[in-house]
């Protein structure tokens, strides 16, 4: 299974409408079943997305501009050649330096399946994603956890 990196963007600027339905025995075009102001219209990973972003707003109002040219992605599995230091674990995000050679940012990427595997509903899922989050970003800044957002619990 092969995985991209897939920056985030805010919901509703990336996502185009979900294909149209093929017209099945001459009776019209489909049309949703859900309307696009509810919930249920967007997708788990719509849903995840959102969360990412919610969560490094939070993170960005605490930290100000230190966060500045930062890239926050999200993929659905690790990579099948873990890094050196990933040994016995599945790892729920990874930060990666910048690289000015070849014109790279500090990214940090968020692997859905691992985390939505470890968390039972929406509010775990969104505290399993700031924590993640929150420790990619003060390992890149070189800080404890605690010195990102006062609410991390290790």
């Amino acid at each position: 299974m092969s995985s991209t990196f897939r920056p985030l963007v805010p919901h509703g600027s990336a996502y185009a409408s979900p294909p149209r339905r093929r017209d099945r025995h001459g009776r019209g075009m489909r049309g949703p079943l859900i309307p696009p102001a509810l919930p249920g219209w967007r997708t788990r990973s719509q849903r995840f997305d959102e969360s990412v972003l919610m969560t490094l707003e939070h993170v960005e109002r605490n930290l100000g501009n230190e966060l500045d040219g930062l890239e926050v992605g999200v993929e659905e599995v690790p990579p099948s050649a873990p890094a050196p230091w990933e040994v016995g674990a599945v790892p729920l995000g990874r930060y990666f330096p910048a690289d000015s050679a070849a014109g790279l940012p500090h990214r940090i990427v968020v692997y859905r399946r691992p985390v939505v595997a470890r968390v039972e509903d929406e509010v775990e899922l969104a505290s399993l994603v700031r924590d993640v989050l929150v420790e990619q970003i003060a390992h890149m800044l070189s800080r404890n956890p605690e010195d990102v957002d006062p609410d991390y619990r290790a």
